[in-house]
């Protein structure tokens, strides 16, 4: 099987723009830059979803900074319930074992 092509941001960025001129055809683009129609389509959607953060590079989305607060404090969070079991746990066996 053959490798996966990748493209840069940058290419992806300045594909997205030729569409976006006025009177440019997402299928003429493509077979210009040599891409499939469907991936820039993707591209396009992607651009239009996630505006500037779109096309963040080895599939990690890029994060807002009100996002990456949600995912501190959501881990923040799951640590503190865990420890909150343990110590739930830790006082009934001490419960059962002091009397």
């Amino acid at each position: 099987m053959g490798q996966r092509k990748t493209y840069s941001t940058e290419f992806k960025q300045q594909a997205v723009k030729l569409v976006q001129q006025e009177g440019n055809t997402t299928q003429g683009n493509a077979q210009d830059l040599g891409i499939g129609r469907s991936t820039l389509q993707k591209w396009l959607n992607a651009a239009d979803h996630h505006g500037p953060l779109a096309f963040p590079g080895h599939g990690k989305a890029r994060l807002t900074p009100e996002q990456e607060e949600i995912k501190r404090l959501k881990r923040e969070n799951e640590v503190l319930r865990q420890e909150r079991e343990i110590l739930k746990s830790a006082a009934v066996w001490f419960a059962k074992h002091t009397q």
